[in-house]
């Protein structure tokens, strides 16, 4: 599959080479470079499947910006990049349908054009839901973020707003008015924190009226942000942006403290939480589980003689290995070191046992391709135990001493205790 593409025109050869530059480091697109009108013109009557264009305001053979007219006739979306502030040139920019525009000052300046990218580049997967009464304000504000490359949902009030909800879960954000019929915002802000917490749909309200009383109540009970109308482009991508930012980094975190960074499966702490919860919902339901303890076998082995980073290859190889032969109904994590654990919920002892066999097989055939050494065979051993004690504690316990006995009968093999 071919590599998206960005064009950049701009007729400041070292600021484009260092644009091309950063781009080429930080962002996964091809880059295309123009320095005129010409040459740009060029490129897109050619292929004008670009995923943004990065365009100069002011070029040696276009130089009032007719270099943006021509781009957008060609539906690519713009930034544009200027070397002037002035309160009538900007809003000659923004009268256009561009995504942005940026001052081209300093590296800061810079930056943002690649901040900006990502963002645009996150948008494409993400719902936004705007509702408000007002079918003026829906279209403008629908507009806006589908510049921004939202996909955009409308509701006239807030019963329509939860209906939507109801048939799209994975809505990230919603912009709502106040003083709607049926259900007005305030309610509707109290109905989405009943179902959604702050970290999985941000909230950000919208009125004009009696702003700051307002403002308080609705961050009250539980919008994200609040926002004053009339509004700025600017201003209402900039915390629509923010919003999303915030809800990246508590998930990036969320999954941080949950998941092991090397092998991406559950960490250990997240492991005996969730064991915790199992544990008790499987004895309340009388199900048969199983609980198999994963070693590999000679590890240390390998980290002495081949290197860490091999060590680390192979923690992921088998990760994935694991991940392979695992139902979604089970469950895996990595404990730490060269040890994992697998969890069969509702499975009887024989199948489990034929299953925990079947995988250490499939982890005996498995070669590991590395830069050291071309190819490496490992293989594991497994402690079994089954769900009949008292504690997660005391199962872990019990397939921690019959792992013990595999490695002591030759490793390579799966024990039960």
């Amino acid at each position: 599959m071919a590599r998206e593409k960005i064009l950049i025109v701009e007729d400041n050869k070292a600021l484009s080479k260092l644009i091309v530059k950063k781009m080429e480091s930080n962002l996964d697109f091809d880059v295309d470079m123009a320095y005129t009108f010409e040459e740009a013109q060029n490129l897109v009557e050619k292929d004008s499947d670009y995923f943004v264009a990065l365009l100069d305001l002011n070029l040696p053979d276009a130089p009032d910006g007719e270099v943006v007219d021509m781009i957008l006739a060609h539906k690519i979306p713009s930034i544009i990049l200027t070397g002037s502030m002035e309160k009538e040139i900007r809003e000659k920019i923004l009268k256009k349908d561009v995504i942005d525009y940026v001052y081209k000052g300093n590296i800061d300046d810079v930056n943002y054009i690649f901040t900006l990218i990502e963002r645009l580049h996150k948008n494409r997967d993400i719902k936004v839901l705007v509702v408000d009464d007002s079918m003026a304000t829906r279209a403008q504000i629908k507009s806006l973020l589908q510049h921004q490359m939202f996909k955009v949902l409308v509701a006239a009030h807030g019963e329509e707003a939860l209906a939507f909800l109801e048939d799209n879960p994975d809505i990230k954000l919603v912009l709502t008015d106040y003083l709607m019929p049926v259900i007005d915002g305030v309610e509707l802000t109290k109905e989405i924190r009943k179902r959604y917490s702050k970290n999985e749909i941000s909230i950000i309200a919208m009125t004009g009226t009696n702003a700051d009383l307002i403002s308080a109540k609705f961050l009250k009970i539980g919008a994200n942000d609040f926002i004053n109308k009339p509004f700025t482009r600017e201003e209402i991508a900039c915390r629509i942006n923010n919003s999303l930012d915030a809800l990246e980094y508590i998930a990036k975190i969320e999954d941080m403290a949950q998941n092991d960074f090397l092998s991406g499966l559950a960490n250990r702490r997240y492991f005996f939480d969730a064991m915790q919860e199992y544990f008790k919902e499987a004895k309340r339901k009388n199900e048969s589980f199983a609980i198999g303890l994963i070693d590999v076998d000679n590890f240390k082995q390998i980290n002495d003689t081949l290197g860490h980073r091999v060590g680390d290859t192979v923690i992921v190889e088998l990760a994935k290995t694991l991940q392979k032969h695992l139902t979604h109904d089970h469950f895996i994590a990595r404990l730490g070191g060269d040890e994992f654990c697998v969890v069969l919920k509702n499975i009887d002892q024989k199948k489990a046992l034929e299953f925990f066999i079947k995988l250490n097989h499939a982890v005996a055939g498995l070669h590991i391709h590395t830069k050291e050494k071309k190819d490496l065979s490992i293989s594991v051993s497994i402690g079994v135990t089954f769900g009949d004690l008292e504690s997660v504690e005391e199962m872990i316990n019990q397939a921690d001493k019959a792992l013990y006995i595999a490695k002591k009968n030759g490793r390579n093999r799966v024990e039960v205790s």
